[in-house]
C-alpha cells in the first residue's frame, strides 16, 4: 500500500530517508509531491522507484496514508489541493504542530493524526510524539504507530503537554547542540586546543553519555554525583554553571510557548477564515 508525502522539505525528506533506510517502506511504495518539483525529483534520484506526483491531488488519489509535511504558510494551499481527493478511508498525518486537530477535522472528511518527529529519527532513535483526532480508529492508530516505531519510540502525549514535550524531544537537540558548541569554543579560547580536537572530544563524550543513559547505568542526578567528587575539579567547574544556568530554560520554554500560542492563533485564523478560497 502506498504512502504519500505532501512536502519533501527538511523534515519530509528526513522521514522518507529514515523509513527507506530502516526498510519500513520500499521506495516503490512512496509517492511524493513538493511545491518545488525538483526537490521531490532529487529524492527519486536518491531512491530509485520512488514516485514523484505532479500535484497534491495525485498523491491523495494514489495513497491512503498521507503525511502532510508542509510549513504553516503552505498549509491552507496544500489542504485545498488535497480536499477534493480525500475520503473517509484516508489517514492524514500532520507534522505541523500549531494546527488544532479539531479544526483540521472540520476541513477534511478523513481521520487525522498529529506526529511530531525529531531530527534524531534520522538515526532511527529518539521519540515521535502522537496526538489523535476524534475520528481515528484503532486500526489507523496501529498502522501509523507501526510505521514510526521503525525509526523511533512513539509516545502519545496529551494536547496540553504537546508543546513542552516538543520543546524537549524535537527542539532539544538544537538547544543541546548550541550549548556544546559554546563548550567547544570556550575550550579553544581558553587553552589553544584545536577546534577539531575539542569537537572530537565533545562528540565522543556526548555519545558515551547517551549510552550510559540508554543502558540505564546511571540516572542524570546519579551520573552528576558520580563524576563530581567532593573537593574535585568537576565541582569547581560546576560553580560557574550553577551561577549561570538556573532559570535559563524557564525563559527558553516561556519563549517557545509564547511563539507557539502566536502561531496557533494565526494558523486558526488562516485555516477557518475561508476554507474554500
Amino acid at each position: 500500500m502506498h504512502i504519500g508525502f505532501v512536502g519533501t522539505g527538511s523534515m519530509g525528506s528526513l522521514l522518507i530517508d529514515a523509513f527507506i533506510a530502516a526498510q519500513a517502506v520500499p521506495p516503490r511504495q512512496i509517492i511524493a509531491s513538493n511545491r518545488t518539483l525538483s526537490k521531490a525529483e532529487k529524492l527519486a534520484e536518491r531512491h530509485p522507484g520512488l514516485q514523484v506526483a505532479g500535484d497534491n491531488t495525485e498523491v491523495a488519489r494514489s495513497a491512503q496514508l498521507l503525511l502532510l509535511c508542509v510549513k504553516p504558510f503552505e498549509y491552507r494551499q496544500a489542504l485545498n489541493q488535497l480536499r477534493e481527493a480525500l475520503s473517509p478511508e484516508h489517514i492524514l498525518v500532520t507534522i505541523t504542530s500549531p494546527v488544532k486537530l479539531h479544526e483540521l477535522e472540520q476541513l477534511v472528511p478523513c481521520q487525522v493524526i498529529r506526529v511530531v518527529p525529531s531530527i534524531t529519527n534520522a538515526a532511527h532513535s529518539g521519540l515521535t510524539l502522537f496526538e489523535y483526532g476524534e475520528r481515528t480508529t484503532p486500526e489507523a492508530r496501529s498502522r501509523v504507530l507501526s510505521l514510526f516505531s521503525r525509526i523511533s519510540c512513539p509516545l502519545e502525549v496529551e494536547e496540553k503537554f504537546l508543546r513542552i514535550a516538543s520543546d524537549i524531544s524535537s527542539c532539544g537537540p538544537a538547544f543541546v547542540s548550541y550549548i556544546l558548541q559554546h563548550m567547544i569554543q570556550s575550550a579553544v579560547e581558553e587553552t589553544g586546543i584545536s577546534r577539531e580536537a575539542a569537537t572530537f572530544l565533545t562528540t565522543q563524550m556526548i555519545i558515551g553519555f547517551a549510552d550510559l543513559l540508554k543502558r540505564e547505568i546511571f540516572t542524570l542526578p546519579a551520573l552528576q554525583e558520580r563524576v563530581c567528587v567532593p573537593g574535585g575539579i568537576t565541582g569547581e567547574g560546576l560553580i560557574a554553571l550553577e551561577n549561570s544556568i538556573p532559570g535559563v530554560f524557564n525563559e527558553v520554554f516561556r519563549r517557545t510557548h509564547a511563539k507557539f500560542a502566536e502561531d496557533r492563533h494565526e494558523m486558526s485564523s488562516h485555516l477557518l477564515a475561508d476554507p474554500t478560497s
